[in-house]
């Protein structure tokens, strides 16, 4: 989605610019590009950064000298690394859900599986979206053979597959709530992408409440999260993205970036 600065009071000045109390609010890339070196704490940056692999740290630079970023830190890597989601949103996933950074770190995980008796495995690469980096393995073994010989680059999440469950979408925007369920009949991943269809859902009051502590953990302001609901009712996080397409969706893209916009100008306003 383009980028779009977030609106500012007009009590603000200039394009980047300064409050009254002589606090710098960069509401783009171009701005943080000119002013990185210049901000501190106390100054905001309100916009989505626009950073390349391996330059994550620019996000670690800025919370350790103070500023404060619209969106989070946080919810800006977790949506760029889903090693990261798995790190620290781990317990909202499928049991045994496993970060695999090494070869070591996947023997460990071989003995793992193998003790709990887990067989097919699902394979996440880490910089991957729209079903793209999804892979299904009969076996761990499969796993470790193609790792072993470079096939495979690390890292990587490895999740137990789990058969028959439900892939739903949900979109939340402050109080706009939507969920909508993904199938693909002819193929285990149901991403609209991957050639799945998308029916509305009618979300549970527990299913919400799951959805919000999830975007409180990982510090989303707003977010895609994509669920997995099993044959005996179990819930359980498969990803979250602070954006995502809306294809399948009824918000129109419009209201979709009018919804964001005054989410993050509400969190601009209360960080003055």
């Amino acid at each position: 989605m383009p980028e779009r600065p977030v609106h500012i009071p007009s009590t603000l000045l200039g394009n980047a610019l300064l409050t009254s109390t002589s606090r710098r609010i960069i509401t783009s890339n171009q701005d943080l590009q000119d002013q990185q070196h210049n901000i501190g704490p106390g100054d905001i940056v309100a916009c989505r950064l626009r950073i390349k692999y391996d330059e994550e740290h620019i996000l670690l630079d800025l919370v350790e000298r103070g500023v404060l970023l619209i969106p989070s830190a946080t919810s800006q890597l977790a949506s760029r690394s889903k090693t990261f989601q798995a790190r620290i949103l781990a317990s909202f996933m499928i049991p045994n859900t496993v970060v695999i950074y090494d070869i070591h770190g996947l023997l460990d995980t071989v003995s793992l599986y193998g003790h709990n008796g887990i067989e097919k495995v699902v394979l996440k690469h880490d910089r991957k979206n729209a079903g793209l980096g999804i892979h299904l393995f009969r076996d761990i073994e499969d796993v470790y053979t193609q790792a072993a010989n470079g096939v495979l680059p690390f890292p990587f999440v490895l999740q137990p597959f789990m058969k028959h469950s439900r892939d739903i979408r949900v979109i939340i925007i402050d109080d706009y709530t939507e969920a909508y369920e993904r199938h693909n009949p002819d193929n285990f991943r149901n991403n609209l992408h991957c050639g799945g269809n998308a029916e509305p859902f009618i979300l549970k009051q527990e299913q919400h409440r799951f959805c919000q502590q999830i975007m409180e953990r990982a510090r989303f302001p707003y977010g895609h999260l994509d669920l997995m609901i099993t044959e005996n009712d179990k819930i359980y996080l498969a990803e979250i993205n602070l954006r995502g397409g809306i294809k399948g969706a009824a918000i129109d893209p419009g209201s979709y970036r009018d919804k964001v916009l005054a989410v993050e100008e509400k969190l601009l306003r209360a960080m003055l």
